[in-house]
């Protein structure tokens, strides 16, 4: 065993049905959804059975006039940028009366870079706090809840910590105060078990390469009767939401990740949870590290830990280098040396900070890599403390 992947919070392996099945699309289902003649049509309707299924696999609502939309778009990046900016604007693309829009100061680089692009349009975006424990601040939230906003964005689970966000409550209030709500749920789809009906939400995008789909295919969940200003213009796919042409192919690839992860939910969850215990209790036992967000609810998928005294970047080096695949954070901020905003909104030590990793688990991990990956680990911490 030479090398070990474990940095499942950036990406997947795809599963070996998903790549059959894209195969098989591939070659059978070629033509356009749009197209009018009998072979276009043969696939648009394949799509619209496709699509209404991953609606239900999430938790969306397909009854009638109360039937919510599922936007196909090119991943959780843009799920997320046409989310805040589809919503911030009135539907013909006019400022909205109420111009505030409040975002976690944990979420994702594509809500907090969507956000500071909308300030620059006549928006005024404040942050909710985060606690030390990586859970948001529901008091902040109500503070301020208590001026009109328009859309709030709080993501389901941290990317960075594997922290659950108490969506359902932030749901409430916002619906108290008669305010929009987007939840990126990017790293919880496929990773626990999530209804959008029942988070209460108004928008959820997720994406299929987190839970061994295929890259290049994202969702966005909008509640019936719901409409948002289109970022891009050209055609009348989705409502005119989302324009172009729909990959059939790769959208067969995302309903086959969702439903196996569905019918296995529950096996999948035991699995990563025991190999996160085995993780955890070595790491803090035998290297001395340190778990962020420990005292809150967490996917087992991921470990966020710090080892005093060794430097996040030599650690990723070290690792590297032996063939252990980690990382310091966000895949989409992986380029930057800058410290993790979302353990600094945690108000965590700056020591804490600069010495943490992200270690990342799926359900095709296995007992071996896991025993490997803490020998390795224990071998780094030893040598670079040393």
């Amino acid at each position: 065993m030479n090398q070990i992947y474990l940095d499942n919070n950036s990406t997947t392996l795809i599963d070996p049905d998903v790549v059959q099945a894209i195969t098989q699309c591939m070659s059978a289902a070629y033509a356009n959804p749009a197209s009018q003649h009998q072979f276009g049509q043969k696939s648009r309707r394949r799509l619209e059975e496709i699509r209404t299924d991953i609606l239900e696999l999430v938790g969306g609502q397909n009854r009638g006039m109360e039937t919510d939309s599922l936007i196909f778009t090119s991943g959780g990046t843009e799920s997320n940028n046409l989310a805040l900016a589809g919503l911030a604007f009135e539907q013909d693309g006019s400022l909205p009366d109420k111009k505030r829009i409040l975002v976690s100061s944990i979420e994702h680089p594509s809500v907090l870079a969507t956000a500071s692009y909308l300030e620059t349009l006549g928006f005024h975006v404040e942050k909710i706090d985060c606690l030390e424990n990586g859970v948001i601040d529901l008091d902040h939230l109500n503070t301020l809840l208590g001026q009109p906003v328009r859309l709030v964005s709080v993501m389901t689970v941290n990317h960075e910590t594997g922290c659950i966000q108490p969506i359902s409550q932030v749901s409430k209030m916002c619906s108290d105060a008669n305010v929009l709500l987007h939840s990126d749920a990017v790293q919880a789809v496929g990773k626990m078990p999530v209804s959008f009906s029942e988070l209460g939400v108004d928008a959820m995008s997720f994406t299929a390469h987190k839970l061994h789909g295929p890259k290049g295919i994202g969702g966005l969940v909008l509640r019936h009767g719901l409409k948002l200003f289109p970022r891009q213009f050209g055609g009348f796919q989705q409502q005119g939401f989302r324009p172009g042409t729909e990959d059939l192919c790769l959208a067969t690839g995302m309903q086959i990740a969702l439903r196996k992860f569905v019918e296995q939910a529950d096996l999948r969850y035991q699995s990563v949870r025991k190999l996160n215990k085995q993780l955890e209790n070595a790491l803090i036992s035998q290297c001395e590290a340190k778990i962020n967000g420990s005292s809150s609810y967490r996917v087992p998928h991921t470990i966020n830990a710090s080892f005093s005294g060794i430097r996040r970047q030599e650690f990723l080096m070290a690792a590297d280098m032996r063939g252990l695949a980690i990382s310091t954070g966000s895949a989409c901020a992986s380029g930057s040396s800058d410290p993790s905003p979302v353990l600094q909104a945690m108000n965590l030590p700056a020591d804490i900070v600069d010495s943490s990793i992200r270690i990342s688990l799926s359900a095709l991990t296995t007992a071996a890599e896991t025993e490997w990956a803490i020998d390795r680990i224990l071998q780094i911490s030893k040598s670079l403390r040393a």
